[in-house]
């Protein structure tokens, strides 16, 4: 909390100035942005209230990871492109990812064809 104060006077001085402390037993804490998540693993959290304001400390391993641009293709959107197009599974696959996960626009390409 503070350096050079004992935990009892620094809690007692935050009760004072009307701030409250309070341990949050997390795992792991992810926070997504647009581009990328930031994942914190082994995590001290603490969510401190001051005066009515919520406010969240973390300390912990940081990592983070890009995301995928890639849609995810399942099974059955490729059964789904396949019976509607009459194709094979590979053209399926493809259509699907080259229209960005869209069923109806990847079944619409290959019928052009």
């Amino acid at each position: 909390m503070f350096p050079g104060m004992n935990s009892r006077k620094a809690a007692q001085m935050m009760k004072k100035m009307g701030i409250q402390q309070i341990e949050i037993p997390a795992t792991e804490v992810i926070i997504k942005t647009p581009e990328k998540e930031i994942i914190i693993t082994d995590p001290q959290v603490s969510k401190v209230n001051m005066m009515g304001q919520e406010t969240f400390q973390i300390i912990g391993n940081i990592n983070e990871r890009e995301l995928s641009t890639e849609p995810e293709i399942n099974e059955e959107d490729i059964k789904t492109v396949m019976e509607q197009a009459s194709v094979p599974e590979d053209e399926a696959k493809k259509a699907i990812s080259d229209s960005e996960g869209d069923l109806a626009k990847a079944i619409l390409s290959l019928k052009k064809d």
